[in-house]
């Protein structure tokens, strides 16, 4: 299948590693021309010559997506480098799962106002494309209660909400979807950590999945690289579970 994504450009937020940066990948891979952002100035200088390096055609800035004038800033001038923007991205998460104020805090500076601040500050380069289009990332934890019931899920929860809220009033000029993963596994990542820290709670999570393992980064880029693509030109307002049969609620 052609996916149309040769000569788009996409924008990516939490790029160097885990779901972001398997998504920079897919999405280069496809022909798209990707920037994208994180925190670690290293990592990002790292991510963009191992990807360049690979033959994408991408560009990385350090930016923390919870200040708003930098993400903005970004933004802006990205459209301005790229000359238009077809895709974004809201990948970024603080993490935050106990529920102190800090966390409840911390998850709705990085998870909820950056995805908001990135798609508002991309929203008039989208509605100028003939194929705009936003995929958030969300969670299982936003969709049935687990683990991560506080500041973690209730955010992924709200992202859903706020997502769905723009396919209908953006509908016919820029699609909106989310992808919601299960856990996902990788190296250096929240489960690896997991798995050494608490091998219990790795252990009754792994136990939960009837397919026996967690997803890997790039099973879940691929279905964001879908939804983002105008191969799925009529689909938005959807939120794409890919857990591998972890949830058994029936999503109507």
């Amino acid at each position: 299948m052609d996916l149309q994504l040769v000569g788009r450009k996409a924008l990516v937020t939490g790029g160097t590693r885990g779901i972001g940066r398997a998504v920079v990948e897919t999405l280069a891979a496809e022909g798209a021309t990707v920037a994208f952002c994180a925190r670690d100035a290293g990592a990002v200088e790292s991510a963009v010559g191992e990807l360049t390096g690979a033959g994408h055609d991408v560009r990385g800035a350090a930016v923390d997506v919870a200040d708003g004038e930098a993400l903005r800033a970004w933004v802006q001038g990205c459209a301005d480098e790229l000359g238009g923007i077809d895709v974004v991205v809201a990948n970024v998460s603080a993490l935050a799962i106990p529920g102190t104020e800090e966390n409840w805090e911390a998850s709705f500076r990085t998870d909820m106002l950056g995805t908001v601040r990135l798609v508002e500050a991309a929203l008039p380069s989208l509605e100028a494309s003939d194929a705009g289009a936003i995929v958030t990332i969300s969670s299982v934890s936003g969709r049935e209660i687990d683990f991560a019931a506080g500041p973690y899920g209730t955010f992924k929860g709200a992202i859903v909400h706020y997502t769905q809220g723009l396919a209908h009033q953006l509908a016919g000029r820029v699609r909106a979807n989310t992808v919601s993963p299960g856990n996902v596994y990788f190296p250096g990542g929240v489960w690896a950590s997991i798995e050494t820290d608490n091998p219990d709670l790795y252990a009754h999570a792994l136990g939960l999945n009837p397919t026996g393992r967690m997803a890997r980064p790039d099973e879940i880029a691929r279905a964001v690289t879908f939804l983002a693509s105008p191969a799925a030109s009529f689909i938005t307002g959807t939120n794409l579970v890919v857990d591998g049969a972890l949830t058994r609620g029936v999503q109507l």
